[in-house]
């Protein structure tokens, strides 16, 4: 289990970064355009190749992952063969969504009455010049997966933030040229680049070679079953980015509504991402050999802990971002055209996705354990019914009464039944509990300080409030975490102690006997 935490610690540190970067990005976009079109319409351009990349991308690298350790695949001829797929894949989806541009685009703006004919040029020059980013983005998810198949975890995870300085440094550059279209440019350069980086990687490793191979048999037939669950059952939270950007537009909440939306989600995905990234990144390839291995007894434990870190991780920082969301958009987003307005829009919207982070992560989480034992129907139909249909529903129901906010409510109320789903499932079906082996003290010992780091980030939201922003922000943040690490190691939490202990090692050594 250390081992397993340095890889994850090692692996969330680079991510980051890497997602500090990609934060960085937006910010910037904030600073120059605001809530205006421009804004909108970069977001809007780049999130079908954003989508593509982590849904399709993602999809591809979790089936690839799970055959390649399957003990009748030939993993030479399989590399050869599943290449082939993804790279024509990327490139036939690209082509036609390249080809239907112009409907895509007015779909997306097509109940957006205060729209201007520049806006829409703007959005379709910048889709021209960000959709051929989708093929080197799908073949870098591609690459990250077999990168991780070796245990090189670290370097697909520095991919990202490779891609992700990139984008910034050519988008901003580029800006000041040619306005916002440099960030289209950005896009396609970046990928480039982030592609360059894993090739090369992967061809220090002198193993199976990449090639063309149209070869078919039992394990690429298999590929195509796995994946296509997998893109609905495992990019949930992609889907719900794309919905929600989607509906926006469609339910006519007017201009900025798409920078809201955006602004918002990005805050609460940012830690989300990293952590659930991190934990993910290592523990699938674990997960996958145990499964070949036959060794459940690992996996049930690896399900309960994980679920636990995961309680440990994502609740205390929720409750941070719920009780500070104002403080935390005025410290990263309130410069330049980004206004107080801006802030007092995006609020309540942030606070509402906040509380949805845990269920987003755990639902990613869970996943991986239902494909590790060759299950990528069960998410799939959770997804469907959460995802395409409370969410959609609970979104038209709320538009009218809170506007743009029914659009984190869809997201929320959906994600906890579909968290719910999966757990029972996983109950019943593979015996993998939640609280395996642990008492009723053992959770009272979880959920007790969790409660009081709730109220005294409360109260220091509330009564400890400067005139600078930033005084806040830091003064919130040593108390939120002073109190959550005291009040952890004052219940004994197990977890808290033992990364202490392992920190000691490193850095003291083993006391003398």
């Amino acid at each position: 289990m250390n081992k397993f935490l340095k890889i994850v610690g090692a692996v969330a540190i680079i991510n980051i970064a890497a997602r500090l970067f990609g934060f960085l990005r937006e910010m910037v976009i904030g600073y120059q355009y605001g809530f205006s079109f421009a804004a909108d319409s970069i977001f809007t351009a780049y999130m079908v190749p954003n989508f593509l990349y982590l849904v399709v991308g993602g999809a591809f690298t979790t089936a690839v992952i799970s055959l390649y350790n399957r003990k009748t695949t030939n993993q030479a001829e399989f590399v050869k063969q599943s290449f082939t797929i993804v790279l024509t894949s990327g490139i036939v989806m690209t082509a036609i969504l390249v080809l239907f541009a112009d409907p895509i685009i007015k779909m997306l703006y097509e109940n957006n009455e205060n729209i201007t004919p520049a806006a829409i040029e703007l959005t379709k020059h910048l889709f021209y010049w960000m959709m051929p980013s989708s093929i080197f983005l799908i073949l870098a998810s591609y690459y990250s997966g077999l990168l991780n198949v070796h245990d090189k975890f670290h370097l697909s995870s520095f991919s990202i933030l490779i891609y992700n300085v990139a984008f910034i440094v050519i988008a901003v550059t580029l800006s000041f040229v040619m306005g916002p279209i440099g960030y289209g440019i950005s896009a396609l350069a970046s990928s480039i680049i982030m592609i360059y980086f894993l090739i090369a990687g992967y061809r220090k490793l002198n193993t199976y070679p990449i090639g063309i191979s149209f070869k078919r048999d039992m394990t690429t037939r298999d590929l195509w079953i796995m994946v296509v669950p997998v893109m609905i059952g495992g990019g949930t939270v992609q889907i719900y980015a794309m919905l929600q950007r989607f509906f926006a537009n469609l339910l006519g909440f007017g201009e900025s509504a798409i920078s809201v939306v955006n602004y918002a989600s990005r805050l609460t995905q940012f830690p989300q991402t990293i952590l659930i990234t991190a934990v993910t990144t290592v523990i699938y390839p674990i997960l996958s050999r145990k499964e070949a291995e036959d060794d459940h007894e690992s996996i049930k434990k690896l399900y309960t802990r994980g679920l636990r870190y995961l309680v440990l991780l994502m609740v205390p920082v929720s409750i941070f971002a719920y009780f500070y969301a104002e403080n935390i958009i005025q410290v990263i987003f309130e410069y330049g055209n980004f206004t107080e307005e801006g802030t007092k829009l995006t609020t309540p919207v942030m606070q509402i996705f906040v509380l949805s982070m845990f269920f987003l992560a755990a639902n990613t989480y869970i996943t991986r354990f239902y494909y590790a034992k060759g299950d990528s129907l069960a998410p799939v139909i959770f997804s469907i019914i959460n995802v395409f249909i409370v969410n959609i529903a609970v979104m038209y129901f709320l538009a009218d009464l809170t506007g743009v906010a029914s659009i984190a409510w869809g997201t929320l109320i959906s994600s906890v039944v579909n968290t719910l789903l999966l757990i029972v499932y996983a109950h019943f079906k593979y015996g993998l509990k939640v609280t395996s082996g642990q008492s009723v003290k053992a959770g009272l010992q979880l959920f007790i300080p969790l409660v009081l780091i709730g109220v005294i980030t409360y109260f220091s939201s509330k009564y400890l409030v400067f005139n600078h922003k930033w005084i806040t922000f830091m003064v919130g943040l040593v108390i939120f975490g002073a109190s959550t690490l005291g009040l952890f190691m004052i219940f004994k939490i197990q977890e808290v102690g033992d990364y202490i202990q392992m920190m000691k090692k490193k850095f003291f050594g083993n006391p003398k006997a």
